[in-house]
């Protein structure tokens, strides 16, 4: 998912005590079998339909029950991805027009169920200053009514013009890729309709949908939600390195590199990782000269 935001007149865009030190905003979620089924639907699920691994993520009464990825936690409840609240923030003096989604983070405390009533708890933990830009960690735990952590989100958005406050710069780049060969090669075949389809899941922002904005923004098409190729890339890996068990994915993390078109295929270039627990992971488009659409990314098993 790509936002833009343009500041608004008459106030900083960030101002870093106040966001940091406001209290955490709860925001009640709710989802059920058939927002899980769309949001698998939107990923590309169910082909070939008599596939069982692919039923048990689109079919209600799979016998083993519907398997839910932890990556539905970005769009649960339908809001286009729990705790993109910061813009309703005290201190966050932003509206939607130039900023861009640069990175997600998942942490999973326990598997997420099929249907549930839970609640969103947002605040924002760091500003990040990048010079000219900054960037706003939101951090978002989803609990359940008993209020059990399911998981943890972090989202990165990048806010050009918005640096140069004197503050931190952030952590350094997680563990880079290895300077060889990867472990496993994967092509992904997507559909051009892709993006409608995983509008429908909550986000609809007009750059996914309308040729003119697209064309406004510098594309020559709508583009692709980086949410829906990082969910991609999470399913494939489950379903071909992990015997299609979404319960042994205990995190996840990437940065949105670069545009990627609906239609195009998505490669994914794996390499184990170095404590053996999981996946360092690149995604490109080999249609555009392998373009780099997911980097440092990584996903972590049990």
């Amino acid at each position: 998912m790509t936002h833009s935001l343009f500041q608004k007149m008459g106030a900083p865009p960030i101002d870093v005590a106040q966001v940091t030190s406001a209290p955490p905003v709860r925001t009640e979620v709710t989802w059920d079998d058939r927002d899980v089924r769309l949001y698998h639907l939107a990923l590309g699920a169910g082909v070939p339909e008599t596939d069982e691994r692919e039923l048990a993520y689109v079919y209600e009464r799979h016998a083993r029950g519907l398997a839910v990825l932890p990556t539905f936690g970005t769009v649960a409840g339908g809001t286009g991805g729990i705790g993109f609240q910061v813009f309703d923030l005290p201190g966050v003096h932003l509206d939607l027009a130039q900023a861009l989604h640069g990175g997600q983070e998942i942490t999973v405390h326990r598997p997420l169920p099929a249907a549930a009533r839970a609640t969103a708890v947002t605040h924002v933990p760091a500003v990040y200053d990048k010079g000219r830009a900054a960037v706003l960690v939101q951090e978002s735990t989803l609990l359940d009514e008993d209020e059990r952590p399911l998981l943890t989100q972090r989202n990165h958005i990048f806010v050009q013009g918005a640096g140069g406050f004197g503050g931190d710069r952030g952590p350094s780049d997680p563990t880079p890729v290895p300077d060889r060969a990867p472990d496993h090669l994967f092509d992904l075949p997507t559909m051009r309709q892709q993006a409608l389809l995983y509008r429908l899941t909550g986000d609809w922002n007009p750059l996914h949908a309308d040729p003119t904005t697209a064309r406004t923004a510098g594309y020559d098409r709508p583009i692709l939600h980086g949410l829906c190729t990082f969910g991609m890339a999470v399913k494939a890996v489950t379903d071909r390195l992990l015997r299609s068990d979404p319960t042994r994915v205990t995190g996840c993390r990437t940065r949105f590199a670069g545009v990627f078109f609906p239609g195009e295929t998505l490669r994914l270039h794996l390499w184990h990782h170095p404590d053996g627990h999981g996946y360092l992971l690149r995604a490109t488009a080999p249609d555009r000269d392998d373009a780099v659409v997911l980097s440092h990314a990584a996903i972590t098993v049990r």
